[in-house]
């Protein structure tokens, strides 16, 4: 590879990309123009004299994205190895360190190939669609892991995200690929080009980044929300995440987030929200109204008459014969049992709701791809690994309260998925509660863009979000997307707030990931005309 041609511009656009990227602040916009380099590099060695020019294409576009997702996700590795030995933490890594990078570089390399045998126009419209049909499948396989998925990057600018609300993250994606294809242009018109042509394609960059932005602000500062208050509080118990199991006790952990929902809730508090697996104790399903537990959660609630309280908890249930595709046997009872990383809500009276996560990361809560590699379960024990573990369920819940408020329960990384929650929301959910343990992670940037993302689902569903983290971050957003209250990293507090109820559906939450699907389809039609070309039509790449 040409070192001053490819790779200083690969890692010139790897490094524009990070330092656009979530907790940043206000570097946001450089995500425009970020892949510009990159750009460069290719049209340099599509234009160059070369050999193995479609090689060189995808180790430049690989080092740009490997260099980028490594650099902002390295804190994947502390979060893997906390459950797992260093061989699983190491392998399951690979997972969004390089799978990641490696679609998004398949998706230049499609574009590459097709810029052969098409048009610039259809090798661009290929190029956006290559790329999001990328994103989108690494949001849907069974090994999604969507966190750097291009729209996030406005989390840290969410004032220029406003109609998000109308496509989602997929319509920043392509806001970003469209602006940067301009950009690039505009660059190669300033340099070819004399008089008004020189800056011709300037002016339409400048215009497709102004106009998406100028209109997201007004919608920004002219959104007021509906008064429809319900006093909501989350909790942040702060408990080391290695003590959780086995160093502190149940008894003494309730106790504690006991204390802290009663330090600020009032007597019209409507839900308490406590964090992922806040009660570290597997209870049985069927059985949990007669545990110690259930119990004392009773005798707490009882103070507030309207409340209803949402906590993480881990749950079994258990089944005479396999009944799902999870479960595993207990060669003891000769039974079959789930356990599930739960949200449970329990009110006033015996009913008790559940909803299981459903989105586990691939490799480390479940096994990806289960009913084709089930055969492998044994050897990832063996390993020290915790593969194929939880349980999950297929569609995602509301929860409703017995004043009929409903909400829609996100277990930690199920926050990335907008579609998911939208969901939810399209099914009557009116506020969005978040509960997670970001503790593994450590105090890294992993935390911070976990809290910034959950802005992106206020503002496509424009409900409120509620947050409660075990160590941090918790918090509340609005339906603009603003941090109205956010608490520190690794303290032991507890916060209130009046969130507004939202009855009304956005486009996004009725419509869903439209743009991604369509686009997706789009590319697979422009995908065949590289082999019908090359092999059918025998036509020579220009």
């Amino acid at each position: 590879m040409d070192y001053k041609n490819t790779v200083i511009p690969a890692l010139l656009s790897a490094f524009i990309l990070w330092l656009a990227w979530p907790p940043m602040p206000y570097t946001g916009p450089l995500l425009l123009i970020g892949l510009v380099p990159l750009l460069i590099a290719i049209d340099r060695i599509r234009n160059g004299n070369s050999l193995k020019k479609g090689k060189q294409v995808f180790l430049s576009a690989g080092l740009t994205f490997l260099v980028w997702n490594t650099a902002c996700i390295y804190w994947v590795y502390n979060a893997i190895s906390a459950d797992n030995n260093a061989v699983i933490a190491f392998l399951v890594s690979l997972i969004p360190f390089g799978l990641g990078a490696l679609l998004m570089t398949f998706a230049f390399w499609l574009y590459y190939r097709l810029s052969l045998y098409t048009s610039k126009k259809v090798a661009y419209t290929g190029l956006i669609s290559f790329y999001i049909a990328m994103e989108y499948l690494h949001q849907t396989w069974e090994l999604s892991f969507p966190w750097m998925t291009l729209g996030n990057g406005f989390a840290g600018m969410h004032q220029l995200a406003q109609w998000y609300e109308f496509t989602g993250v997929y319509g920043g994606s392509v806001w970003i690929l469209l602006s940067n294809i301009l950009a690039f242009e505009a660059y190669k018109a300033y340099i070819s080009q004399k008089g008004y042509l020189q800056y011709r394609t300037a002016l339409a960059w400048a215009f497709v980044v102004i106009l998406p932005g100028a209109i997201s602000l007004i919608k920004y500062n002219g959104y007021e929300e509906k008064s429809r208050p319900a006093s909501v509080v989350v909790v942040q118990p702060n408990i080391d995440p290695y003590k959780k199991f086995g160093g502190i006790s149940t008894a003494e952990q309730l106790n504690l987030l006991i204390h802290l929902s009663d330090s600020v809730g009032k007597v019209d508090t409507e839900y308490f929200l406590w964090p992922e697996t806040a009660i570290p104790s597997y209870l049985d399903e069927e059985q949990i109204r007669n545990s110690q537990e259930f119990m004392e959660l009773q005798n707490f609630i009882k103070k507030y008459p309207n409340a209803s309280l949402i906590t993480g908890i881990e749950t079994v249930r258990v089944y005479s014969d396999q009944r799902t595709i999870s479960a595993k046997h207990d060669p003891n009872s000769g039974l079959y049992f789930d356990n599930f990383n739960t949200a449970m809500q329990i009110e006033n009276s015996a009913n008790i709701q559940f909803y299981h996560k459903s989105k586990l990361v691939p490799g480390v809560e479940k096994l990806p791809f289960p009913t084709v590699m089930a055969f492998l379960k044994p050897v990832f024990a063996q390993l020290g690994g915790t593969i194929g573990g939880w349980g999950w369920q297929e569609k995602p819940s509301v929860f409703y309260a017995y004043s009929g408020i409903g909400v829609a329960p996100v277990i930690c990384y199920e926050s990335l998925w907008g579609d998911w929650i939208g969901q939810s929301v399209k099914d009557g959910a009116q506020f969005i509660a978040i509960i997670t343990n970001d503790a593994w992670w450590g105090n890294t940037s992993g935390k911070d863009q976990h809290f910034l993302y959950a802005k992106l689902r206020a503002i496509e569903n424009r409900r409120w979000v509620a947050r409660s983290a075990n160590t941090g971050i918790s918090g509340f957003i609005n339906q603009r997307g603003d941090v109205v209250k956010r608490s520190a990293w690794w303290t032991q507090t507890a916060l209130q707030e009046n969130v507004n109820l939202n009855d009304e559906l956005t486009f996004y939450s009725k419509s869903g990931d439209l743009i991604a699907i369509l686009l997706s389809i789009t590319a697979l039609f422009l995908a065949l005309i590289i082999p019908y070309k090359h092999w059918i039509k025998k036509v020579k790449p220009a």
